[in-house]
């Protein structure tokens, strides 16, 4: 295991923020191998932002990159997300 690696549950926080929702529990399907998985089942690894991977194939499903005019969100491995509804 590479030590800049950590679960999707590294960014909740910033995803809740962002979406509104858990999304440890929304489920993406990666575009590479097309496996569905929950955001909190990636590989997330941090640089200058952090980069989502598939838990299956590795291919980056997700970035996220925080900055002074707020968070710039790239989804170049996702095939579809599915999120939780929020409670009213």
């Amino acid at each position: 295991m590479d030590e800049t690696m950590l679960d999707g549950n590294a960014v909740a926080g910033l995803l809740q923020d962002l979406f509104v929702v858990d999304m440890t529990l929304a489920m993406a399907m990666c575009a590479g191998c097309g496996t569905p998985s929950p955001i909190g089942a990636t590989h997330v690894y941090r640089g200058a932002g952090y980069v989502l991977r598939c838990p299956y194939c590795k291919q980056a499903m997700m970035t996220l990159v925080e900055g002074d005019q707020g968070v710039m969100v790239g989804f170049p491995g996702i095939r579809m997300l599915q999120m939780p509804v929020a409670a009213s």
